[in-house]
């Protein structure tokens, strides 16, 4: 078999992650939190975490001072290495805290959005069964839903004051970091098993790239939820890596973001394409002005249309930089940082190898994993004839199966058959041009058709329900439900979403709703879902 891209080797070296004493240590063998420490000890006082809208500041010295504070307050509250600590808080610096604090305790963290319901929680909580919860005061679904866990408030930021001394992190390498659940193809939520040799290759991956993705002296606008791998990942962990300064935002607002990155001063934008739409509705002079200081644009979550990315730079003189990856990967597997150009509808391609880790690899398989496809450089790539086939990656950031007993983790010589279907062109980069499993992506998020049907199926005036995805051009993709009515009811389209919004997070919940006198079938009697979304473009 041939591989589509190959991946950069490097042989090991000592830019391993620092302890708190200073040691060098494999970087792959080490603990996430360890990153906090690492940076503390080389600019104790560089500013780590900005948080405007609180008028917060903290060094790095600061931060490690208060995850260790963190770490030892959950040790207390009867959390053991292993322990599962749910961490429930909106963007901002008590957020890291409790997930730099559980990660040092050798707890795993299993960050959850404030979005998600009583109904989606009480699943997570159940299969999971976390030790602690960290959630507000006033947050009833944690209270409700924690059952034998331990509910505490978030950590005070700035309790602690620095003593120049980090604690030991408990843990590290292959042992679990972060669980982060992701819906089922069945409608059930996933818990991904991050290890910490995951997560911190994957730091190493990118960091690799040039430009450099984030360098100490960056600003990095950290605006994307980080209960999400992308924002987590990619953004937190990418952060503390380079020991840079993350500026919290938990805004959704165009002006109030653009606000912040002028004020803020900017240098590094990551986000989901329909952020970038919405800065654009912003008069053009205004946001060429707000984005002075920034260098660097990456977009990911959702594919970037060419329209987008053409008129973002022609209005900001800013490329936008594409990638893909998956909660599964932690998260970045490909970009367009590799091959230095934007290439409209592509993805780019793989990361590449650093010190002691390897880079990623990417091939083309079917649905049983059996073939490759190499590209072919007499293909055109616009007649629709390009093979394609299923993405299949292999790399030390990959995950360690689903929770609890990894199962349907890499095979045994390491590779990961995504649901994803591309193909790669004669330059080496990836283009996707499908999705199994009829996955609905609104916003960078995941939205699995079946967890949104069977929570229409459960209303009593609905007979039987599709979802699929149509294309939104704010969002990338909106949820569509196709409703069958039981004989003789009546249901609006309003009293449909009041019945999902409390069940349902809002992203989840249908922006359009139809009804029908049956669903479209095949001859086999399943669902034809492409003439659902016909449906909508007629």
């Amino acid at each position: 078999m041939t591989d589509c891209g190959v991946a950069s080797q490097s042989n090991e070296t000592d830019a391993g992650a620092r302890t708190a004493g200073g040691a060098v240590e494999s970087v792959l063998a080490g603990n996430v939190a360890d990153l906090v420490a690492a940076a503390a000890h080389r600019g104790p006082d560089h500013p780590a975490l900005l948080e405007p809208g609180r008028g917060l500041a903290l060094s790095w010295s600061e931060l490690d001072a208060a995850v260790t504070a963190e770490a030892g307050r959950l040790v207390g509250a009867g959390t053991r290495p292993g322990d599962r600590v749910l961490i429930r808080l909106g963007n901002g610096a008590r957020f890291c805290i409790a997930l730099f604090g559980a990660l040092r305790s050798g707890a795993i963290a299993v960050p959850v959005g404030t979005q998600t319901t009583e109904r989606e929680l009480g699943v997570i909580v159940a299969d999971c069964q976390p030790s602690v919860l960290v959630a507000e005061p006033d947050d009833t679904a944690a209270s409700n839903t924690a059952g034998a866990a331990t509910v505490l408030p978030p950590p005070e930021p700035n309790s602690t004051p620095s003593s120049g001394q980090s604690a030991d992190s408990v843990g590290g390498g292959e042992d679990l970091a972060v669980l982060g659940y992701t819906s089922g193809t069945t409608g059930v939520p996933r818990g991904v098993q991050l290890s910490h040799r995951a997560l911190l290759a994957n730091r190493v991956q990118i960091a690799e790239l040039r430009p450099v993705p984030v360098s100490p002296a960056d600003r990095v606008l950290l605006q994307l939820p980080m209960f999400h791998l992308y924002g987590l990942g990619a953004g937190l962990l990418q952060v503390c890596f380079a020991g840079a300064t993350g500026v919290l935002v938990d805004r959704v607002d165009p002006a109030e973001v653009v606000e912040a990155i002028r004020t803020e001063r900017i240098t590094v934008l990551a986000g989901v394409p329909s952020r970038y739409r919405a800065m654009l509705e912003l008069p053009a002079e205004q946001l060429r002005a707000a984005l002075v200081t920034v260098r660097l644009c990456t977009a990911g979550g959702a594919p970037l249309a060419p329209d987008l990315l053409r008129a973002f730079a022609e209005t900001t003189g800013l490329s936008v930089f594409e990638g893909y990856g998956l909660t599964e990967a932690g998260p970045l597997l490909t970009t367009t940082l590799v091959g230095g150009r934007t290439k409209p509808g592509s993805v780019g391609r793989p990361l590449p190898g650093g010190p002691g880790v390897a880079g990623v690899e990417l091939r083309l398989v079917d649905a049983d994993g059996l073939a490759d496809f190499e590209p072919d450089e007499d293909d055109e790539f616009d007649d629709g004839e390009q093979d394609t086939g299923f993405v299949a990656v292999r790399g030390p950031n990959l995950f360690s199966g689903y929770w609890p007993d990894g199962a349907g983790g890499p095979d045994e010589d390491g590779w990961f058959r995504t649901s994803d279907v591309g193909f790669v062109d004669a330059d080496g980069d990836l283009h996707l041009v499908d999705r199994a499993n009829d996955l609905v992506i609104v916003s960078g998020f995941n939205v699995y058709p079946r967890e949104v049907e069977r929570v229409l199926d459960e209303h009593p005036s609905v007979a039987e329900s599709a979802v699929v995805g149509v294309p939104d051009p704010r969002t990338g993709e909106a949820v569509k439900a196709v409703i069958v009515l039981c004989e003789g009811a009546e249901l609006t389209e309003e009293q449909v979403r009041e019945h999902c919004a409390t069940r349902l997070a809002r992203f989840k919940i249908p922006s359009v709703v139809e009804f029908a006198d049956r669903l479209p079938r095949s001859a086999t009697g399943k669902i034809t879902r492409l003439a659902l979304r016909g449906e909508r473009e007629s």
